[in-house]
């Protein structure tokens, strides 16, 4: 097989380094370029090289990533934040290498949830009820809060007793649904076609995935009245995220897309789901992607520390030729 080199972008969060993690889980001969808007981190650790970029929407961002494709000859940029992905798909043509993400058109709409909702109103594809905030009017029993382009569960308010205060270009409200949350991760061929899904049961804390246990029951459903429309009515492409609250009365109900490789990729292809290894297979190496083979499961997260022994300055440790230790 022929070496290669990935650039991986946001390697300071969990879902950057759930890809690495994977990406070295397969074992092919891929040199790994790590970049961050911090020059330390811990993902700097699993990186063979690191650089430095400023934010996703900052007007030097794209010829930085360019410098970075041309430093290093890289073959495939996979983006790890949704910012990423929609300014890395908006200049594809003016990078030299493939980009692992959808069309500029989806990730716009998947990037701003309002637009997904209007997207997916339009296009008869269920979504928890919205509203922008001047437009409340109590319709909801229980409702929250959130940005419009929010990050994570940053800046959300739940049953906030003054929605209309919030200004209808940042924000909008949700019809707060009541249930178990799911989470849905699926992979959509070069080609436009379904490659599978798996779904998990999972909980919460800080905003990422503390635990989680592979479901089956709802994935007939999620495929017929969810990934289906979506593939259908939009260019998505790749490795697609959807989380879900299950009422109930086993309603299914969508609350946020996520157009990327999202924060579960590390526990879901030690469950037989490899989506990053579909990724390397389709856009680096330009194979059919292995089919998913999705056992049950449970994982739950712990906290680990990256020790570097003897450092004594951060800026001598930015990738895996420092010694280090897991602990």
């Amino acid at each position: 097989m022929e070496k290669k080199t990935v650039l991986v972008t946001g390697i300071g969060g969990n879902v950057g380094q759930g890809i690495i993690r994977n990406i070295l889980e397969t074992k092919f001969p891929i040199t790994i370029v790590g970049c961050n808007i911090a020059s330390f981190s811990a993902g700097n650790y699993l990186c063979d090289a690191f650089e430095l970029v400023p934010y996703a929407y900052d007007t030097n961002y794209i010829p930085k990533i360019n410098e970075i494709v041309k430093k290093y000859n890289v073959d495939l940029i996979i983006p790890s934040t949704d910012y990423e992905i929609y300014y890395l798909a908006k200049n594809k043509h003016l990078l030299s290498c493939e980009v692992a993400c959808s069309s500029e058109s989806a990730a716009n709409t998947y990037l701003d949830k309002w637009l997904t909702w209007l997207h997916h109103q339009q296009n008869n594809i269920p979504f928890a009820a919205s509203c922008l905030p001047s437009n409340f009017t109590n319709q909801f029993k229980e409702h929250i809060t959130k940005p419009k382009k929010g990050r994570g569960s940053r800046g959300l308010h739940f049953n906030h007793t003054d929605p209309k205060s919030f200004t209808d270009d940042e924000y909008m409200l949700q019809e707060l649904a009541v249930g178990n949350e799911i989470t849905t991760a699926f992979y959509v061929t070069k080609k436009g076609t379904l490659h599978g899904l798996i779904t998990m049961e999972r909980t919460l804390e800080n905003g990422a995935t503390n635990f989680s246990k592979v479901i089956t029951q709802y994935d007939e459903e999620i495929t017929k009245s969810i990934l289906e429309p979506m593939i259908a009515n939009t260019e998505i492409r790749g490795s697609i995220n959807v989380q879900s609250i299950v009422t109930e009365d086993n309603k299914i109900i969508p609350f946020e897309v996520n157009c990327r490789i999202s924060g579960t990729n590390s526990i879901r292809t030690n469950f037989g789901f490899k989506d990053v290894k579909y990724t390397l297979q389709e856009y680096l190496y330009h194979q059919e992607p292995e089919k998913p083979a999705v056992i049950n499961g449970i994982a739950v997260r712990v906290l680990l520390d990256v020790i570097y022994p003897n450092a004594t300055s951060v800026e001598s440790i930015l990738t895996n030729k420092s010694e280090n230790y897991i602990f």
